[in-house]
């Protein structure tokens, strides 16, 4: 995950927009709103209401949009909309295929190179994702989680595996609020006090086989949202 770039604040998670590019920076903006579902599946923005809402020039917002819509996590309307693709069905079980492949293997190196310092802030996260979930607080429940995937994968020091997967998260993010808008945040899967005690432990298959239940209920929670719509 792109951590090095964002920070927590509030809410969610906001771009540092001063140390990088004008076009970066509503990226990352953009990036932020599609990954918590600020920007929901199938809802349409045109690109005026994007350069009002981000305060931002219209040049850097069309080659954000360029990059997000060549990975995915935006779609064409016509020439001057855009919106989140709908999942499918069938998207979140490749979605689910892709995670399962990838992401237990940065848990995995992770693993192997974990320290007291990470697992202090594993520790940190997992306490606010719980926090959120008892007050049924969506917007906290999705920053945490993504906080706690996105520490373990920064320590696998993956950069290819961990690009991969920053897309696969676009993809699904937004759904994934759909599913907490519509479930709540009691009933939400968490594996993550598994993972946990496995880091701890040093134990890596442990680790990486926590990683995927976790995955696999989350993908299992999208997948009954679609067939209810």
């Amino acid at each position: 995950m792109n951590v090095n770039v964002i920070t927590s604040t509030g809410r969610g998670l906001v771009p540092e927009t001063g140390k990088v590019p004008a076009h970066q920076a509503v990226y990352e903006k953009l990036r932020v709103m599609i990954l918590f579902g600020d920007l929901a599946p199938g809802q349409a923005v045109t690109i005026q209401g994007l350069t009002e809402q981000l305060a931002a020039g219209m040049t850097p917002v069309r080659e954000a949009l360029r990059r997000l819509i060549a990975e995915g996590a935006l779609t064409h309307k016509d020439n001057r909309r855009v919106s989140v693709p709908i999942l499918s069905k069938e998207g979140a079980n490749e979605l689910g295929f892709m995670r399962k492949a990838i992401e237990p293997e940065l848990t995995r190196r992770a693993a192997m190179r974990m320290t007291d310092d990470i697992l202090a802030s594993l520790s940190a996260c997992d306490n606010d994702l719980n926090t959120a979930i008892a007050q049924g607080d969506v917007g906290g429940y999705l920053t945490h989680n993504y906080r706690f995937h996105a520490t373990i994968y920064a320590a696998a020091q993956a950069p290819i595996m961990t690009a991969t997967v920053d897309r696969l998260w676009l993809r699904f993010g937004p759904s994934l609020r759909v599913v907490c808008g519509r479930f709540g945040t009691s009933n939400l899967p968490d594996k993550h006090k598994d993972l946990l005690e496995a880091l701890r432990r040093g134990d890596i298959e442990a680790s990486a086989s926590a990683m995927a239940e976790d995955i696999e209920q989350g993908i299992h929670q999208i997948e009954v949202a679609l067939l209810e719509d």
